[in-house]
């Protein structure tokens, strides 16, 4: 068989021949829609972690209610999800969304995920602020970690020598980003002991999420509904006992239209990063959406120095460059792993069919 390597302009020109004769996905079409995926997600995640950095710790705001807002994110969340249910129903066809009410079953079924939720959204909002955007990646670095921990704890799975190399890679770059910022006096303790929190919160959320989707029937969407209606019923008592309705009531700026814009606007962001996420795994893979989140991760920190005018020093930016190699390099090993597991599996299952015929 002649199998002469394609040039780089034959590629394009059949790429091109592909969209011409109107089939239903050509390699550009492809390229764009992934690109498009790739900085909607970008987007709105880092304008979500700006905004939420604005509402909690804003000298213009002064605002220290942070309970309350991630509380007002949640009922924002509860509320699009009824839109949404909403417009499914007016226009089926264009809107697809599945349907709500409220049980109690499903929503005691939910509960043990729900004050995971809680715990994961609130402690990283108090590590965002308490801890400058710049540092705020590398204060909630230790998800991936606490990911090979809990596996081995709860899900009894043993890991590969390269996993933890890549985990010990990112303590390192911990350790050292807590040093630099330390040197530099800016170091809170409070928002350091909040993002190891966070971090382990996100680490159980993943956990408990696979345990309790059953609950819902698989749906994502339902569980978002009854995980935020539990939020908000769960917030309420929270921010009476953290003193926070006397700071509300307070508030000078509570009549003012813009802060409660700036408000919605937080929780339909909150809100849209679980639809941009889902839609990113979907149009390239679990490995790219990890990898894509890793350069966001960078390009937030260079943006959040560059827009806060700060001044890092080289062992600072190593920190972070170690934390972000460390993320990518774990990414990397799973996939190989996964990829080496499914390529056993399969070749089992070939050699059990031809073993039977």
């Amino acid at each position: 068989m002649n199998r002469t390597p394609l040039k780089r302009s034959s590629i394009l020109k059949m790429a091109l021949s592909n969209l011409e004769l109107g089939q239903p996905e050509s390699f550009i079409t492809k390229a764009v829609k992934i690109a498009c995926v790739v900085i909607l997600y970008w987007f709105i995640s880092i304008t979500m972690v700006f905004l939420n950095k604005y509402l909690l710790d804003s000298p213009d705001l002064r605002l220290d209610a942070p309970l309350f807002v991630t509380f007002f994110q949640c009922l924002v969340t509860v509320s699009l999800c009824w839109l949404l249910n909403l417009l499914a129903h007016l226009c089926p066809g264009l809107v697809e969304f599945p349907s709500i009410g409220f049980d109690p079953k499903i929503s005691r079924g939910v509960l043990p995920l729900s004050v995971v939720f809680i715990g994961m959204i609130t402690f990283n909002n108090l590590c965002l602020k308490y801890v400058g955007v710049a540092f705020y990646n590398v204060g909630r670095s230790l998800t991936t970690v606490f990911n090979l921990l809990l596996s081995y704890v709860i899900l009894k799975q043993t890991t590969s020598f390269s996993a933890i190399l890549c985990c010990g890679i990112i303590i390192g770059g911990f350790c050292l980003g807590l040093n630099q910022e330390g040197a530099a006096g800016n170091l809170s303790w409070t928002g350091v002991m909040f993002g190891v929190i966070a971090s382990l919160c996100v680490s159980l959320n993943a956990i408990y999420t696979k345990k309790v989707l059953p609950a819902v029937d698989g749906s994502i969407w339902r569980l978002t509904y009854y995980n935020n209606v539990n939020a908000c019923i769960l917030f309420m008592p929270l921010i009476a006992i953290n003193g926070e309705l006397k700071t509300i009531y307070n508030f000078d700026k509570m009549s003012s239209i813009s802060f409660w814009g700036v408000m919605v606007l937080g929780g339909v962001f909150g809100f849209a990063i679980g639809y941009v996420t889902g839609l990113q795994i979907k149009f390239t893979s679990p490995l790219t959406h990890n990898v894509s989140g890793t350069a966001k991760a960078c390009a937030q920190t260079v943006l959040a120095v560059s827009y806060y005018e700060e001044v890092k020093t080289f062992f600072w930016w190593t920190s972070n460059l170690m934390v972000l190699f460390g993320s990518f390099a774990y990414t990397w090993v799973k996939g190989l792993e996964m990829k080496k597991v499914q390529d056993e599996t399969l070749n089992k299952n070939r050699e059990k069919n031809e073993a039977g015929v």
